[in-house]
């Protein structure tokens, strides 16, 4: 990595550090950083993130990793609600610093009701692509998370472009079929439905490999992209619950060793906290009214 290569900070604890043994993230003031183009308050940013989340994961890790200033808006999708009604009273919604007005706040933010959720001054700004390239654009953040060199930018948008109907299609479901559907409908899925989203998620990784990775460093070459920490953070949603994609492929194990050595090992793991510990979520109490909307509609997701 060359020298203002976005590593500085990476793996320095900052306010919004996750409280020691609780898994989950406080909100806070982050990182020093300067103010880009476009002017603005200099903590003028606010970002509404769930760290189980892996495009809210993306924005925090590139966000920390170029010491953008930013406000931690903590939002508990699980237990606050972002579908436009508040908790409800003993819910156990409620907790210091965070609270329910984060998730009605990204309510706001967000026509889509939904993280992650960007707001600058009077500016709003949904969905987790359009974040990331705000984020670069504004505070010119290494040339390398979004190449100007045409072709190298054009390498970077293909592979978000692949991401979505493949890598994505397939990785997160493992945690809905291992955790979250049980959590939310009190019974578990067929072992049949894991070993078929497991089938479509080994058939992802093979084209991963061979079409992006090759044998590089990186997606595009040899330093860091959007491409590499979008993909990175999605496939540690199986790791999360069991499923270690990157045993038996070493190719696969040491990009994702540079990856975190890019970032920062202990701003990766930070982030990770909460998916790499998911099995604590089987111990909160999810609002009842959430629970009932969301079981029909998480038993069909998989069919």
């Amino acid at each position: 990595m060359r020298g203002g290569s976005g590593r500085a900070g990476g793996g320095r604890a900052a306010a919004a550090s996750p409280r020691a043994g609780s898994g989950r993230a406080e909100p806070g003031r982050v990182g020093p950083g300067r103010a880009g183009p476009g002017g603005g308050s200099r903590m003028g940013l606010e970002l509404y993130l769930d760290l189980l989340s892996q495009p809210c994961r993306s924005i925090y890790i590139f966000a920390r990793s170029n010491n953008i200033p930013f406000e931690f808006k903590h939002v508990e999708l699980f237990k606050d609600s972002v579908l436009g009604k508040k908790p409800a009273a003993g819910s156990g919604a409620e907790q210091p610093r965070a609270g329910p007005s984060n998730s009605e706040g990204a309510g706001k933010v967000s026509l889509l009701k939904k993280v992650p959720a960007l707001k600058d001054g009077d500016f709003t700004l949904a969905e987790c692509t359009a974040i990331l390239l705000y984020l670069s654009r504004k505070y010119n953040t290494p040339d390398h998370w979004y190449p100007s060199d045409i072709q190298k930018r054009a390498q970077v948008d293909e592979y978000l472009s692949w991401h979505h109907a493949n890598i994505r299609a397939n990785a997160p479901k493992t945690m809905w079929i291992k955790v979250l559907i049980p959590l939310f409908t009190g019974q578990p899925l067929p072992s049949e439905k894991l070993q078929e989203v497991m089938e479509g998620l080994s058939t992802s990784l093979k084209q991963f490999e061979e079409r992006f990775l090759q044998d590089k460093a990186f997606i595009i070459g040899s330093e860091i992209s959007l491409a590499d920490l979008v993909a990175i953070v999605e496939l540690m949603q199986p790791v999360g619950v069991g499923c270690d994609i990157f045993e038996d492929r070493p190719r696969l194990m040491e990009w994702r060793r540079r990856v975190e050595d890019a970032v920062g090992k202990e701003l990766f793991f930070q982030a990770h906290e909460m998916i790499l510990n998911i099995k604590e979520l089987s111990n909160i109490q999810i609002d009842p009214q959430l629970k009932e909307h969301l079981a029909p509609m998480l038993m069909k997701m998989l069919k």
